[in-house]
């Protein structure tokens, strides 16, 4: 195998790859990446056996076709230390693969490729397509309200129900939940409706491949694995087993419920504020709905009390819930700040349920009063 590269494809490559390839583990030959030559062409692919990737590397010239593995984190550190611009020379004898620039050359030891796991290649068979921007969203509205630390495994990922025309991804840990849909076109011909729980390390890494906003995001759902394809970069991941949560029943019609409309940005800052005085022991703020404007308000032994407030457009009733300042922040820092979202309330043990327009929604279960 002997191909040319420059610095700049083959360090994005890594840069993805990297995600994948484990810092330790019981087959070594994991902690390698793969390249692969074609004539015109080289991919490189790494896996953890939960998690896989292949991308094509750009501006490749192919000398001779064939594979080699490459140990990642010494190849990464040869290209990122370089010069910008460099042209990168590699090839293998057979028993080790030589990287080769203008100026220096490095021969690494090199293990038989035919050792190597296979990495999932996208299918050609009916998927379901979505734009750029809506799987972006999708990733960033969701993941953060997973929990990779509880014993129910199916909370540790994101729930992404497809059917027909429509996407919806569900994030919860079990104290608040969200809920992100947008629309999707099946191609090829009409894939079957699935509900797959995609690991949130997975739905990480699709986000940081993904490219301009005009490329197209494919999804593939198998028993067992996904697999996305977004521009050169196919990504694919073991889905998680469990039971997820039944969503729908979190987001009751309340026809009776209070409605306010506030702006994303200044309430984010005032949940900040009053959230100053709190600690891990009493971390509540009391979000008090009154007429003509919100009181919130913290206080701790240790730390004081604080008391911001913020005018709203609410003449009804006043309305009290305490909820934890980090799950109300988590929820507008994923909001552009001139984003409106209406808050919908009944009372101070029912759940507060947060939607914007764009087919986003958010519930926090609330704490008990003091």
């Amino acid at each position: 195998m002997k191909i040319r590269c420059t610095k700049e494809p083959l360090l994005a490559a890594l840069q993805s790859a990297a995600v994948v390839v484990p810092a330790r583990s019981p087959k070594p030959v994991l902690t390698n990446v793969k390249l692969e030559a074609r004539e015109g062409t080289a991919v490189l692919s790494a896996t953890d056996l939960e998690l896989g990737i292949r991308t094509e590397v750009e501006g490749v010239e192919t000398s001779a076709a064939g594979a080699v593995l490459l140990p990642s984190g010494r190849l990464m550190a040869i290209v990122r230390e370089s010069a910008a611009g460099t042209v990168f020379d590699i090839h293998s004898d057979g028993n080790a693969a030589v990287v080769k620039a203008p100026r220096s050359e490095f021969r690494l030891p090199a293990e038989d490729p035919l050792e190597f796991p296979s990495v999932a290649s996208f299918p050609s068979e009916a998927c379901f397509e979505l734009t750029t921007p809506l799987v972006r969203e999708l990733v960033k509205r969701t993941v953060f309200a997973t929990d990779n630390e509880s014993s129910r495994y199916a909370l540790g990922g994101v729930l992404v129900e497809l059917s027909g025309n429509t996407v919806i991804a569900v994030g919860t840990d079990g104290r608040r939940l969200a809920k992100m849909e947008g629309p999707a076109v099946a191609t090829g011909g009409s894939p079957a409706d699935v509900q797959p729980i995609v690991p949130a390390r997975a739905m990480q890494l699709i986000e940081r491949c993904l490219g301009a906003a005009d490329m197209p995001v494919h999804l593939a759902v198998h028993p067992s694995e996904i697999l996305v394809k977004t521009g050169p970069t196919t990504i694919s991941a073991r889905l998680v087993e469990g039971r997820f949560p039944r969503w729908r029943d979190v987001f009751p019609e309340r026809p009776e419920a209070m409605q306010v409309s506030l702006l994303a940005g200044p309430l984010l800052a005032a949940v900040r504020q009053a959230a100053i005085v709190t600690s891990e022991q009493s971390k509540g703020v009391d979000f008090a709905f009154e007429p003509g404007q919100l009181v919130l308000s913290g206080r701790s032994a240790e730390s004081g009390e604080s008391r911001i407030e913020m005018p709203i457009d609410h003449a009804g009733p006043t309305v009290r819930i305490k909820m934890d300042p980090r799950f109300v922040s988590d929820f507008l820092r994923v909001l552009d700040g001139a984003v409106s979202i209406t808050v919908e309330l009944t009372d101070g043990q029912s759940a507060c349920v947060c939607r914007t327009d764009d087919g986003y929604g958010y519930v926090i279960m609330p704490l008990a009063a003091d």
